[in-house]
């Protein structure tokens, strides 16, 4: 029994393609002039209810009947029929009685009246049920590949928002790798601030353990080979005439970038980056590895004036949530790793009086199960290419198929409901979303508005429009703010 993608599949076709375009959008992004922010008078910005976001990023797939919506459980038997299988751990209590999760979330279980459980998003039928397709649309809001390079949600808030705190870098991604891993181009295409410029990209720290090391100043910063590269650089760009290597507005935007690094290195808040300076009680508290690291990075940048942080478990191909084998022995591992750093970042943001201000978003780009691909009727091509009827080992026990009928996302802080349930997905297969189904669009409107941002927010872009919600669209769901 295999469940990994098959390489002749005509999904690497269309993989192939997704990225020679995506490689184009980033390109004109990278040659386009300065974007300008349209004020028409129809656009009134909501009042906001945070001035911080972090996004805890499950990347790979979450299946929520593991995590935030446990089904019917079915306990491993050898021989047992595949279509048996809709929970593979049984439910919890919470602290919020109508609210179950799954067994190995203990902690989060107990702030769960902190916040807001979403169990109705979903996603659209991309054509092809890609990781990389659907985490670029979720993180931009946009179908790709567009024509120009989309900004990360992370940059339309350094944007729009600007930082909390002129020092500390107002997006910061923890945990991803860019380099070094597989799929690594697809995962720069949306980290990324696209049109906007380099300043309002992301500062990307794959190990928080070594983030202090990243805002170190070399030894003798002021005469050193790293101030004479800058020193280099500058008059290389200054003095290009042709400026044809990319335009004036992306080249002054990576200037002032660079000004910013400088003004971080010689900053007293650098100090934010060494998770060291936390007394042992307190990293041991989150310890369970670089995500649970990542989350006590997160919360000591927000203390200092981080406007967005993104943490992610990292995505690798069918590695950490991306299930394709071993599901349920993998999935408790993950429960293991994310539970305790979680809800102490929860915690901790309460105790410092910094969760009402803060909002907390826990997602995935699509939930899994043990038989169907995509959802009811969808024409995507099927990742999926061999199909049984029982599971014989253990191994294969778990949901391996990349599910986007309906999905679960967990929200904190930042003015939504306490102990909150919000829509629902089905009790027996199919899960798909039966009540108050939420699309990434309006999603992301509910996440600007949060932030005082209109979901009509709009930039012209080579003289065509561009919304922070795909068309200006977007609707909030002010249903789950308080």
């Amino acid at each position: 029994m295999n469940f990994d993608i098959d390489p002749s599949a005509p999904h690497s076709i269309v993989r192939r393609d997704f990225l020679k375009k995506l490689g184009a959008a980033s390109t004109a992004a990278w040659m386009s002039g300065a974007p300008q922010m349209v004020r028409g008078k129809d656009i009134e910005h909501p009042e906001a209810t945070a001035d911080a976001c972090v996004l805890l990023w499950l990347a790979g797939g979450m299946a929520a009947p593991e995590t935030f919506d446990p089904k019917r459980y079915a306990p491993f038997e050898k021989g047992m029929s595949v279509d048996s299988v809709l929970s593979t751990f049984p439910e919890i209590d919470t602290a919020v009685d109508e609210i179950k999760i799954c067994a190995g979330l203990e902690s989060i279980a107990g702030v769960m009246d902190r916040g807001t459980l979403i169990r109705s998003a979903v996603q659209p039928d991309l054509g092809s049920i890609l990781h990389s397709r659907h985490q670029y649309h979720w993180h931009t809001g946009y179908v790709p590949p567009q024509t120009v390079a989309c900004p990360h949600l992370g940059s339309w808030m350094a944007r729009v928002l600007g930082p909390n705190n002129e020092v500390i870098p107002p997006f910061i991604n923890i945990g991803q790798r860019l380099e070094g891993v597989g799929e690594k181009e697809e995962l720069k295409a949306f980290t990324t601030a696209g049109f906007f410029g380099s300043e309002y990209g992301p500062m990307n720290l794959p190990f928080p353990e070594q983030a202090s090391q990243a805002v170190r100043p070399p030894d003798g910063m002021t005469n050193s080979r790293f101030t004479n590269r800058d020193k280099l650089f500058r008059q290389l760009v200054e003095s290009n005439p042709n400026r044809d290597f990319a335009s004036d507005h992306q080249q002054e935007s990576l200037l002032r970038s660079m000004d910013n690094a400088y003004r971080l290195l010689n900053s007293k808040e650098r100090e934010a980056f060494d998770i060291e300076k936390e007394p042992k009680e307190v990293r041991d508290r989150y310890d369970t590895g670089r995500f649970g690291r990542g989350c006590l990075l997160a919360r000591r940048l927000v203390e200092n004036g981080a406007r967005f942080v993104e943490v992610t478990t990292e995505y690798v191909p069918f590695l950490h949530w991306d299930t394709h084998a071993e599901g349920h022995n993998t999935v408790d591992r993950l429960h293991k790793e994310i539970d305790r750093p979680i809800a102490q970042l929860i915690l901790d943001l309460e105790e410092r009086g910094l969760l009402d201000r803060t909002l907390v978003i826990i997602a995935s780009e699509f939930s899994r199960d043990a038989l169907m691909e995509g959802k009811p009727g969808s024409q995507a091509n099927d990742q999926a290419t061999h199909k049984v009827e029982k599971i014989t080992e253990e191994k294969h026990y778990g949901l391996h198929r990349h599910f986007t009928g309906g999905t679960s996302v967990m929200t904190f802080g930042g003015g939504v409901k306490r102990g909150h349930l919000y829509g629902k997905t089905a009790d027996e297969r199919p899960l798909v979303a039966v009540e108050n189904p939420i699309e990434v669009t309006d999603l992301h409107a509910t996440i600007m508005t949060a932030m005082g941002v209109s979901p009509k927010t709009e930039f012209t872009v080579e003289g065509r429009p561009f919304y922070v919600t795909e068309d200006g669209k977007g609707k909030a769901v002010t249903d789950i703010f308080a």
